[in-house]
């Protein structure tokens, strides 16, 4: 059976309701997986495609939607089904028609409730990825080491592979080193991470209220999540503001929101190359020089 025919068989059998992919449309925006908005006239779905050699990230991503959607504070689209036809992979979601308001306060606060929720170790129960490349979640009991082994370690062992100059690597070696002095004191609790949060992976609906996407979803220091709000522009006072007053930060933040931006901008730099290296040796170097 063909590609589209297989997943309507799918999207019937799962829903229980007879589904055919009659229109389709490609959406753009992603730079990983081909996306479309399929229907039948009555109802839509939204389809993620790749290789075949992809159906674990999509049914880890399929995964980490329902670990966020099972808190019931935050509204992601619901994962309908998965799996791979012909040569292709693919996850058809709920097809959420998004909107033009602003709902940056009320995210604020709903991510605050998100991370509430909480596990008793940092991890998760399975791998998924960052972007495209792998992401090791193997439960621990120690921030400091799940930092330095599967999130820093795990992107400056890719970086070597790829080329990343001997500077940089004997940096980040020393900073892997120095991670116990960064983070003396710093005792987060395991919370609900989306993983991913930039300002590309979040939205409207057509109510107003605010809807996260294509999580990286494990268990960690709440802080990662916020920092990455700041990596790539920002998202906003009100943001902030609704966050902090919905649940404090701890000091220090300042200087760990740099550390943990340093996975990002590693696995930027082993995705796509080019200035992320030096921005990546001059994060190393200031947080050396924090650590003293």
């Amino acid at each position: 059976m063909t590609l589209w025919p297989s997943i309507s068989e799918q999207i019937s059998a799962t829903t229980g309701t007879p589904f055919s992919c009659n229109e389709r449309r490609t959406v753009s925006g992603g730079c990983i997986n081909a996306a479309y908005v399929v229907s039948d006239k009555t109802r839509r779905f939204f389809v993620k495609l790749n290789d075949a050699t992809k159906s674990g990230m999509f049914e880890a991503e399929a995964q980490g939607l329902r670990e966020i959607a099972a808190t019931q504070v935050i509204r992601v689209p619901q994962p309908i089904c998965w799996g791979t036809a012909e040569d292709a992979s693919y996850l058809v979601l709920e097809f959420i028609e998004m909107g033009r308001g602003n709902a940056a306060e009320e995210l604020g606060r709903q991510l605050a409730a998100l991370h509430r929720a909480s596990a008793s170790r940092f991890g998760w129960r399975i791998n998924n990825t960052i972007g495209a490349t792998p992401q090791v979640n193997t439960w621990s009991d120690s921030w400091t080491a799940f930092w330095r082994e599967q999130r820093l370690g795990f992107q400056l062992q890719l970086a070597a592979r790829n080329g990343a100059h001997s500077c940089l690597l004997n940096l980040g070696e020393r900073l892997q080193g120095k991670l116990d002095a960064l983070l003396q004191g710093h005792v987060p609790q395991p919370s609900l991470l989306h993983g991913d949060l930039w300002s590309g992976n979040w939205g409207c609906d057509t109510q107003g209220a605010p809807v996260i996407f294509d999580p990286a979803v494990y268990y960690g220091d709440r802080e990662t999540d916020l920092a990455m709000t700041e990596l790539f522009g920002g998202f906003g006072p009100r943001f902030y503001a609704a966050y902090r007053e919905t649940y404090p930060l701890d000091p220090g933040y300042e200087v760990r929101k740099t550390l943990y931006n340093l996975y990002h901008v590693l696995n930027h730099f082993n995705l796509f190359g080019g200035g992320y290296a030096a921005q990546a040796e001059q994060m190393v170097q200031q947080l050396l020089s924090e650590a003293g």
